[in-house]
């Protein structure tokens, strides 16, 4: 019988001396190891050895900012800036499930895009204008799901299509117009997966 139970995420302790303790294999790690554990699928969560507070989305970002450090640039800095702006913004409890989504059916291409390469490579073909195309659908999502969030043109906004459409007066017409154009983005992203 295959073990279809999940396991328990790995503990790791952060130490006053900025150090990381995997308690799995009882030895010290590096940004880096954590890093390939991530790579590798494995799953963790991060404590404070004092406090016991959990500071593993701290520690993740740590390992993002190491990343773009070394030049492994994978954030654009108007996506940055973006984010940035969500920051005590009315729209920040709806941007993470946002982002969430749209990297989950972005790692589903990823994964068919691997598939097809792989598959190909002994055949000589050439699958990287397919490639291009899903990067173009995937860039075109990303654009049209922050020009949901930020304004446009004063009193107008565009929707999940592009077009201009009046501005709701109220802040809670605003929130179910955008869950909506969320679900519709959803419905795009599951038929380009297709």
């Amino acid at each position: 019988m295959a073990n279809s139970e999940k396991k328990d995420p790995i503990t790791i302790k952060k130490y006053a001396n900025r150090r990381l303790y995997n308690t799995a294999t009882s030895k010290y790690v590096t940004l880096d190891d954590l890093s390939v554990m991530v790579k590798a699928g494995d799953e963790f969560v991060v404590l404070d050895a004092k406090s016991g507070n959990d500071i593993t989305r701290q520690v993740l970002t740590q390992i993002i900012f190491e990343e773009e450090s070394k030049g492994e640039n994978l954030l654009p800095v108007s996506f940055l800036r973006q984010l940035i702006q969500f920051y005590g913004d009315s729209l920040q409890s709806v941007v993470p499930n946002y982002l969430e989504a749209s990297m989950d059916a972005f790692s589903s291409n990823q994964d068919r895009m691997r598939e097809y390469v792989d598959g190909s490579a002994g055949r000589n073909m050439f699958p990287f204008n397919q490639w291009e195309d899903m990067g173009l659908q995937n860039l075109a999502m990303f654009e049209r799901a922050f020009q949901m969030f930020t304004p446009n043109d004063a009193g107008q906004e565009r929707g999940p299509t592009g077009e201009k459409s009046a501005s709701s007066g109220g802040g809670d017409n605003k929130l179910d117009d955008l869950k909506t154009q969320i679900e519709d983005l959803r419905r795009q992203l599951d038929e380009m997966s297709r």
